[in-house]
């Protein structure tokens, strides 16, 4: 687990990240749940070249979802980090 590329899963985007993007320089990000913060700001670092000041996560669990009448699922667990960048640093999302 020490590849970058598999501790940071995707982007996360919707209306509250880009809000963060723009209002505190902050990306958030789907992490491998077993990722802690000093392994995600390592990964940001790398992939991205950028300077991490600091990194939030949260864990949350996966919602239960019905499949045709009697079979019960569930989507998967994931957890989330949002990283803080220096002052100044952006990452280009396009």
């Amino acid at each position: 687990m020490n590849d970058p590329a598999t501790i940071i899963r995707r982007i996360r985007l919707s209306e509250k990240a880009t809000l963060l993007q723009e209002k505190s320089n902050r990306y958030v990000f789907e992490v491998d749940p077993r990722a802690n913060k000093l392994q995600i700001k390592e990964a940001i670092q790398t992939l991205f070249g950028k300077k991490v000041v600091s990194v939030n996560t949260c864990n949350y669990a996966g919602k239960a979802k019905r499949e045709r009448k009697a079979d019960y699922g569930r989507t998967s667990h994931w957890k989330k980090a949002v990283v803080q960048l220096k002052e100044g640093e952006k990452i280009d999302l396009a």
